[in-house]
């Protein structure tokens, strides 16, 4: 179960991510409602995942799925480029997050 909220945690990541950046500096009141509520969803989950996940397992997984999500959210959904160097650096960020997966003990 912690995986899950792990991975639920992630998601949030980059669900406040993209409001933030819709919330024009905290001057548009839904996106910033948004994330708001989402930051507070993402740490509870990451929270509940520290229950029985290493932090220094857990804690990178969570800002990958989050620099990995908003990498693409922001490639398909706000037009950034997505340069050979930029997807280089999400394929290593993609490994390291695997890397460490593979070697939590949990």
């Amino acid at each position: 179960m912690a995986w899950i909220h792990l991975f639920l945690a992630g998601a949030l990541e980059v669900v406040w991510a993209y409001s933030m950046k819709r919330s024009a500096g905290f001057t548009v009141l839904v996106p910033s409602a948004i994330t708001i509520a989402t930051m507070i969803g993402s740490f509870l989950l990451l929270a509940m995942a520290l229950r029985s996940l290493p932090l220094g397992t857990a804690y990178p997984i969570w800002t990958g799925i989050g620099a990995v999500g908003a990498f693409w959210v922001g490639v398909l959904v706000l037009g950034e480029a997505a340069t050979p160097m930029r997807l280089l650096a999400m394929a290593l960020i993609v490994s390291g997050i695997v890397l460490m997966k593979l070697s939590a003990n949990p």
